[in-house]
C-alpha cells in the first residue's frame, strides 16, 4: 500500500505518543502518601496492658527553637576530614570537643537537591542544625550518584549534647529523610504523615528510658500507618511484624513499670531489649517504604521504549522514499501481519507477558490492563517489528542495483545540511547532562545564531564570490533534491527511489534582485540576529541567570505600567500590520476588533492602562472582554476553514486555499496574543517579523528546499519557545492562560489554553511553514516532505531521551531536572502529532485542489 510521506510520518508520531505515554506511566513510581484525610489525629497512646497509662499526649519538646543552616554541596569530608580542620576550624572543634552530634546524611536517589524536611519553654536548649543539600565530586560536579556527591555533612549543635572528655564518636550514617522525624520529635510536634524517615536515636539517648520508648513508638506507629495505606499486603512485611513484636514487649514493660514490683536494673535491661526491637522495626519499615518510593514499573517502561524506537526506526528506514520526488512510501501493511514471523513474535510476547505478570512481586500497569488491551499493545509491537524487518530486507535486496548502475549525480551536502545534522546530533547528546537541560535555551539560541551566520555566508558568497554551487531548488519551482538524500541513499534511481537526475538549474532569484531589495537580502540575517538578541534580554530563563533582572521584570513592575501600556498597544498594532495583508476583508475587520478586545481585556484586569485613564480603579476579571476576543478567533478560524472547503469544491481556486490557510494562521496568532502576558507581546511581534523577513529575503531568493526550510522553522520554533520565558522547569508554565475568559476552572478548555500558550512558538512556526510551502500553485509534494522532516527532527530527541532517562533513573537529579524535561518531551511529541495531522490534512486539500 502506497502512503504519502506525511501520512506515514503522522502515523509513526502517533505510535510514539502511545509509547511515551506508556513509558511515563511506568517511569513515575507510585507515590507514598498518607491518605486524603485532613483532620488532626490524636497521637497514639503509650502501649499498656492490665494497668492504665495516662500518657496519651505528645512528649514534651527537647528544644525551644531550631536554626537550620543549609550549605550548598557540603560534602561530609569538608567537615569531618582534614579539609574541615583547614577550612572550617571552629566547626571541626565543635564536632570533636563541643556539644554536638555528627552524622553523614545520605541523599539516596531518587531525590532532589534539598534536605528532606517536609513540614512545599525558655529553659529548653536551642538546636543549630548544620547540613548540606548534597555533596560534591572532586571536579566540582554534583549531578551523579557517587559517594562524594551523595554523602553530605549533618551536625546538630546544642548544649543538650554535652559530652564527657575523651568521648569521641565517629559520624553515623543516616538518611536525609530522618531529619524531619528527628526535628518533629525534638520540637514536640507530630511527625509528618508522609515522612519516611526514622528518629536519629543519638538525639534522645540521654533521655529517660520511658521517653526513649515513647519516641520510638510514635515513629513506628507513623511508619506502620504509612505502610498500611501504600502496601496492600502490609501484614506480610517484616517491618510490620517486627513492629507488632516491639509493641507487645513495650506493653509488658509499661505494665511492669506501673506495677512497681521490679528493680530499676531489670526494667532497664528489658527496656533496652524493647529499644533494640523498635530500632530494628524502624529500619525495616523505612526500607520497605523507600523501596516502594523508588520502584519503577520497568515492564511498562520497556514496552513503551520499544514502541518509540520501532516507530523511529520506521521513520529512518523510510527516509529514501519519503524524500523522493513523489514523497510516497510503499508500506507493507498486510504482509507483516499475515507472516509466520508475526505469529511467532506475538506468541513470544504473550508468553513473556504471562511470565512477567505472574512472577512480578509488585503491581504493573500493563498487567492490570484487560487482556484485549494488552494483546493489542503486543500485536502492535510485533507488527512494527515485522514491518521494520521487511523494510530492511527490501533495502538490502535493492542494494545490488546501486553497484550495477551507480548514480550519476554531482549533488553533495550543503552547508545547511551539515549544520542541520550536526546541530540535531549535538542537541541530542547535550540532553545527557543536567546542566545542559537546565540551560537548554542556550543551545537553541546558539543554533539559531549559527544558522543566521551560515545564511549570511551563503548569501555573501553567492553575491560577491560568484560561487556556482547553487543552493537547493525551491519546492515550488520543480522537484527537490536534498544533499542529505545522497548520504542516506539506499535505493537506485527511479520513480520509487531517490531523484538522482537533475534538470538544468534555474537561475537564482538573487540575480534578478536590484537596488533596495538586494540590500535587504544582504542585511536580512543581521536583522534576524538583532531580533534574537533583543528577545534574549526580554525574559531570563533557565537556572543560572534566572535571578537576574531583565526587560520583562522592568516592564511588569507597577512603576512602569504606562510604558507597558504603550508597548502593548504598539505590539498589537504591529501584529495587525504583519498579519492582515493576506486576509480577506471580513477577517481583517475581525482581527482589528479582536486586537482591540485584547487591549481592553488587559486593561480590565489591571495589566495596562487606558489612554484616558491613568489609574484603573475598577479592576474586573475581564471575562466579557476575553470572550469577546474568543468570538473573533472562532470567526476567523471558521472563515479560513470555509475558504479551504471552497478550494476543494472549485479545484482551480488557488487563491481561496492560500487565503484560507493564512486566515487559520491569523486566528492562531490572535489567540496567542490574547493568552500571552502583555510584556511577551513583543515576542509574538518579532516572531511574525522574522517570518516575514525570512520568507521575502532568504527562503524565496535562495530557493531553499522543503527539508532545509522545515529544519529552520523547527529551530526557530524551539528558540521562540524559550524566548517567551519557558524552560524545562514545570514552574515556568503560565497556568493563568488556562483561566482567560473563564469564571471557574473547566478542565478541558484550561488544558488546551495552557498548552497552546506554552507551545505557541512551535505551533505558530509550524503553521507558517504550511503557509509558506503552499504559497505557490505548483508546490507539488513539498508539504509531505516537510511533514516527514518535521516528524523526524522531533522524534529523534524524544526517542533518545527516554533511553537516556532510563539509564539515569537513579541519578541524583532525576526528579528535579530529568523528569520535568521528560514531561516536556512527551507534551512536545503530542503537539507534534497534532501538527503532523494538520500537515497531512492540508496536504490532502492541496492535492485535491
Amino acid at each position: 500500500m502506497r502512503l504519502g510521506s506525511g501520512t506515514f510520518a503522522a502515523g509513526c508520531v502517533v505510535i510514539e505518543v502511545l509509547g511515551v505515554a506508556l513509558f511515563l506511566r511506568g517511569f513515575f513510581p507510585a507515590p507514598v502518601f498518607s491518605g486524603t484525610e485532613r483532620q488532626a489525629e490524636s497521637p497514639a497512646p503509650e502501649p499498656s496492658a492490665g494497668a492504665s497509662s495516662n500518657w496519651t499526649e505528645l512528649p514534651p519538646p527537647l528544644f525551644s527553637k531550631v536554626v537550620i543552616m543549609l550549605i550548598d554541596a557540603l560534602r561530609d569530608d569538608f567537615v569531618f576530614g582534614s579539609k574541615g580542620v583547614k577550612f572550617m576550624p571552629y566547626t571541626t572543634y565543635l564536632v570533636e570537643k563541643g556539644s554536638s552530634l555528627s552524622f553523614v546524611a545520605e541523599a539516596k536517589p531518587p531525590t532532589v537537591t534539598m534536605p528532606r524536611i517536609k513540614e512545599r519553654g525558655a529553659l529548653l536548649p536551642s538546636l543549630l542544625a548544620l547540613c548540606g543539600d548534597h555533596g560534591m565530586s572532586e571536579a566540582g560536579g554534583h549531578g551523579a550518584s557517587s559517594m562524594e556527591e551523595v554523602n553530605t555533612a549533618l551536625v546538630l549543635i546544642s548544649s543538650a549534647f554535652e559530652r564527657k572528655p575523651g568521648d569521641v564518636r565517629h559520624p553515623m550514617h543516616v538518611q536525609q529523610t530522618d531529619l524531619a522525624a528527628t526535628l518533629s520529635i525534638g520540637l514536640g510536634l507530630p511527625i509528618p504523615k508522609s515522612n519516611t524517615g526514622s528518629l536519629m536515636f543519638r538525639v534522645v539517648e540521654r533521655r529517660p528510658m520511658r521517653e526513649q520508648l515513647r519516641f520510638l513508638h510514635l515513629n513506628t506507629v507513623q511508619l506502620s500507618k504509612l505502610l498500611q495505606k501504600n502496601v496492600p499486603s502490609y501484614k506480610k512485611e517484616p517491618g510490620f511484624e517486627q513492629f507488632k513484636v516491639s509493641e507487645r514487649l513495650h506493653r509488658n514493660w509499661v505494665r511492669l513499670r506501673l506495677e512497681g514490683n521490679n528493680s530499676e536494673e531489670a526494667l532497664f535491661n528489658l527496656g533496652a531489649k524493647v529499644r533494640r526491637q523498635y530500632l530494628d522495626a524502624l529500619r525495616m519499615l523505612r526500607l520497605s517504604l523507600t523501596r516502594r518510593a523508588a520502584q519503577y514499573d520497568v515492564y511498562s517502561m520497556a514496552v513503551g521504549t520499544v514502541l518509540v524506537l520501532e516507530a523511529l526506526a520506521l521513520l529512518l528506514l523510510g527516509v529514501p522514499q519519503a524524500l523522493s520526488s513523489r514523497a510516497e512510501l510503499d508500506v507493507p501493511l498486510l504482509s507483516p501481519v499475515s507472516s509466520l514471523l508475526f505469529g511467532l513474535l506475538l506468541l513470544a510476547l504473550a508468553a513473556l507477558h504471562v511470565v512477567v505478570c505472574t512472577a512480578a512481586d509488585s503491581s504493573c500497569y500493563l498487567c492490570g490492563l484487560p487482556w484485549l488491551a494488552a494483546g493489542g499493545v503486543m500485536a502492535l509491537t510485533a507488527a512494527l517489528l515485522c514491518a521494520g524487518m521487511s523494510a530492511l530486507t527490501r533495502i538490502f535486496a535493492g542494494g545490488q542495483c546501486l553497484t550495477q548502475t551507480p548514480p550519476q549525480s554531482t549533488s553533495r551536502w550543503s552547508e545547511l545540511d551539515l549544520l542541520s545534522f550536526l546541530g540535531t546530533v549535538g542537541h541530542v547528546l547535550s540532553l545527557g547532562a543536567s546542566s545542559f537541560i537546565e540551560e537548554e535555551h542556550q543551545t537553541w539560541y546558539f543554533l539559531v545564531n549559527t544558522l543566521c551566520l551560515a545564511l549570511c555566508h551563503q548569501i555573501y558568497r553567492h553575491c560577491f564570490l560568484g560561487d556556482d554551487c547553487a543552493p537547493q531548488r525551491c519546492p515550488h519551482t520543480g522537484e527537490e533534491f536534498d544533499g542529505v538524500a545522497v548520504a542516506l541513499q539506499g535505493k537506485h534511481a527511479g520513480p520509487e527511489g531517490w531523484e538522482l537526475s537533475h534538470a538544468p538549474k534555474d537561475p537564482s532569484s538573487l540575480d534578478a534582485l536590484r537596488g533596495p531589495e538586494r540590500w535587504m537580502v544582504l542585511a536580512s540575517p543581521w536583522l534576524v540576529l538583532a531580533c534574537c538578541r533583543l528577545l534574549r534580554s526580554l525574559n531570563q530563563t533557565g537556572v543560572q541567570w534566572a535571578h537576574r533582572p531583565d526587560l520583562g521584570h522592568w516592564l511588569t513592575s507597577s512603576d512602569h505600567k504606562a510604558e507597558l501600556s504603550v508597548l502593548a498597544a504598539l505590539s498589537l498594532t504591529m501584529i495587525f500590520v504583519l498579519v492582515q495583508k493576506r486576509c480577506s476583508l471580513t477577517s481583517k475587520v475581525a482581527m482589528a476588533f479582536g486586537l482591540l478586545g485584547i487591549y481592553c481585556y488587559r486593561a480590565a484586569i489591571g495589566n495596562v492602562l487606558f489612554p484616558w485613564q491613568q489609574d484603573n480603579k475598577d479592576i474586573s476579571k475581564g471575562i466579557t472582554e476575553a470572550r469577546f476576543v474568543y468570538v473573533f478567533v472562532l470567526g476567523i478560524l471558521f472563515t479560513g476553514t470555509k475558504d479551504l472547503l471552497k478550494s476543494q469544491i472549485i479545484a482551480a481556486d488557488f487563491t481561496a486555499r492560500t487565503v484560507g490557510l493564512w486566515e487559520i494562521h491569523s486566528g492562531l496568532v490572535l489567540l496567542a496574543a490574547l493568552l500571552l502576558r502583555p510584556h511577551n507581546l513583543p515576542v509574538l511581534v518579532l516572531s511574525l517579523a522574522v517570518q516575514t523577513v525570512m520568507t521575502q529575503f532568504i527562503w524565496r531568493p535562495l530557493r531553499h528546499g522543503a527539508a532545509a526550510v522545515t529544519v529552520m522553522h523547527y529551530w526557530f520554533g524551539q528558540a521562540f519557545f524559550y524566548f517567551q520565558g519557558n524552560s524545562n522547569s514545570i514552574a515556568t508554565v503560565d497556568i493563568s492562560a488556562g483561566f482567560v475568559g473563564l469564571d471557574a476552572y473547566v478542565e478541558i478548555p484550561a488544558m488546551f489554553l495552557t498548552a497552546f500558550a506554552t507551545y505557541s512558538g512551535p505551533v505558530l512556526w509550524a503553521s507558517h511553514l504550511v503557509n509558506f510551502l503552499t504559497s505557490e500553485a505548483s508546490s507539488g509534494s513539498a508539504l509531505r516532505r516537510a511533514c516527514f522532516c518535521y516528524a523526524l527532527v522531533c522524534s529523534v530527541p524524544a526517542s533518545v531521551y527516554i533511553v537516556m532517562v532510563t539509564s539515569l533513573r537513579y541519578h541524583l537529579f532525576i526528579w528535579s531536572v530529568f523528569s520535568p524535561k521528560l514531561l516536556y518531551e512527551g507534551m512536545r511529541l503530542l503537539v507534534t502529532a497534532a501538527l503532523c495531522i494538520f500537515f497531512t490534512a492540508m496536504d490532502q486539500t492541496n492535492t485535491k485542489a
